[in-house]
């Protein structure tokens, strides 16, 4: 954090609430770290811990109810939403913990969408999508869709797809939970190969290969970070 680059991600006293009916529920409660380019850093703590949370407020997906988030020197509390959605296809990447594949979409349609929206020709989208697939060795699942694939290849499908426009920053929400041994080990390799080329990586997870991994670890209980461990 020496350089004088603008860090990947700023979080200054991040609050977040939720009503539930006559409860507020207080997910996030003045949370402030910051994350450097190029830096692979997971998120620990249990279940509840505010950990998805945090994550959709660094994506642009959810705004904090106090303090505020720079991501890449964007201010995202003072952008509307067409920036917003904007800025997630140019700079973030989306591994969900429940991949969320378009059912409707072949695997190979599930990539291919994620550059079209980003402004890809059609043609060039599903090529890279073709080489994409090959290099998970799922070719042959191309053309299935999500409900006739299993969990693991559900899940790498949702890295590339998330990794098809090279973003800057790789958000991940427990990508192993769901997994078994074997699987899981898959998924460690491709966050590998993330740390390896340089990405800028924050995945929430309990898995300690994965925390392994990591430059850093925030520790977080009830809404609130306790830990930072190197």
């Amino acid at each position: 954090m020496g350089s004088s680059r603008e860090p990947a991600v700023v979080a200054s006293s991040v609050s977040k609430e939720f009503q539930l009916g006559d409860v507020i529920v207080k997910a996030l409660k003045d949370v402030s770290f910051q994350v450097a380019e190029g830096e692979f850093v997971s998120v620990s703590g249990p279940s509840g811990a505010g950990k998805t949370t945090l994550l959709n407020i660094i994506g642009g997906l959810d705004a904090p109810t106090g303090g505020s988030i720079r991501v890449f020197g964007h201010d995202l509390n003072a952008r509307d939403e067409d920036f917003l959605a904007t800025f997630r296809c140019a700079y973030i990447g989306f591994v969900f913990q429940s991949y969320n594949l378009i059912s409707t979409l072949t695997s190979l349609e599930n990539v291919a969408f994620a550059m079209e929206i980003a402004g890809w020709p059609a043609k060039r989208a599903v090529k890279k999508a073709r080489k994409l697939l090959k290099a998970i060795g799922l070719s042959h699942r191309a053309d299935h869709f999500p409900s006739q694939l299993s969990g693991g290849e559900q899940q790498r499908i949702a890295f590339i797809r998330a990794l098809a426009n090279d973003p800057p920053l790789v958000l991940v929400d427990e990508p192993t939970g769901n997994l078994d041994l074997k699987t899981g080990l898959e998924v460690v390799k491709i966050l590998e190969g993330l740390r390896e080329e340089g990405k800028t990586v924050i995945v929430a997870t309990h898995d300690q290969r994965i925390i392994e991994l990591s430059n850093r670890t925030l520790r977080m209980l009830d809404g609130r970070i306790v830990g930072f461990d190197e």
